[in-house]
């Protein structure tokens, strides 16, 4: 049984002749897990109402588009994303159209699980431990507003995404959770926004699912990096790597080598950073892996 969330209703348009939709025939919201975690995917599905055909839905949760495709059994789904530091309601608004001209607004409050997480204590040599240059810093904008610009273009590209998600490379463990709190010679400097999976020089690193090469290039410090805009939102990308092994433009599949691990940019020692985002959101790549269970 799918668990669902009523949400109230303004309507914003009245069907031809004026005469408006019956309450009772208005669409079913729901998302999936019904409170989902800080940090993390989740999914949200509209359901059309017996005849009342939906043409379009459309909205945001928070400030990020969300994209709904109609699946096998006629559901519209999106997905949609908790950040970091929110863990009480993630708002958001939907506009239904129907195929009788009727419009209306689903106003909606998605209960979130607060994360839990912890702090790793990282040492670290002194010059990658003092504050940036004025020339590291202009780098690092430039470099974030690249990233960043791959993030809204997402929000542009039809969903390329399919339900085969893999880990981007075999792992027997995590060696720095997502989430986590970062101490760099004792001072507190950052949140972790991606999953540190342990790994050697020359492991092969693969895309997590269908998507374009939109990004390749050395940042500072994510070192060699590939970037993947995988369309209807999604971004994955993956850093440190000793090499790249696609081109931007390229298309890949779920599985497909991208690189290979390493230790560049600034590490402690090598490893794949996996990054994942809906539009500019970061978010626990394991919760991405969990989408296609939730369908």
């Amino acid at each position: 049984m799918v668990l669902w969330v009523a949400a109230p209703v303004v309507l914003l348009g009245q069907a031809p002749g004026g005469v408006p939709p019956e309450p009772s025939t208005q669409a079913d919201v729901s998302w999936k897990p019904v409170s989902p975690g800080e940090g993390q995917i989740f999914v949200v599905h509209v359901a059309e109402a017996p005849g009342r055909e939906i043409v379009v839905v459309a909205g945001k949760a928070l400030d990020e588009p969300l994209h709904f495709d109609r699946t096998a059994d006629g559901t519209l789904e999106s997905l949609a994303a908790v950040p970091l530091g929110v863990t009480k309601t993630v708002p958001m608004s939907l506009t239904v159209v129907y195929a009788d001209g009727a419009e209306e607004t689903i106003e909606s409050a998605v209960p979130v699980t607060p994360g839990v997480y912890h702090h790793t204590k990282l040492t670290v040599a002194p010059e990658l431990g003092r504050p940036p240059t004025p020339e590291q810093q202009a780098r690092r904008n430039r470099e974030v507003s690249r990233a960043m610009a791959v993030s809204d273009a997402s929000h542009r590209t039809p969903k390329l995404w399919t339900n085969d998600i893999v880990l981007p490379k075999k792992v027997e463990r995590v060696t720095s959770g997502f989430g986590d709190g970062r101490i760099f010679n004792g001072q507190v400097s950052s949140r972790h926004d991606g999953l540190d999976l342990d790994g050697q020089v020359g492991d092969t690193v693969v895309a997590a699912t269908r998507g374009v090469v939109a990004l390749v290039d050395t940042f500072e410090l994510a070192g060699n990096m590939v970037y993947i805009n995988h369309g209807a939102g999604l971004v994955t990308a993956y850093f440190h790597l000793s090499k790249q092994l696609v081109s931007e433009g390229d298309t890949v599949e779920a599985g497909t080598p991208i690189g290979l691990v390493g230790a560049t940019g600034r590490v402690t020692g090598p490893h794949l950073h996996w990054l994942v985002r809906y539009g500019r959101i970061s978010v626990d790549g394991r919760s991405l892996l969990a989408v296609p269970a939730e369908e």
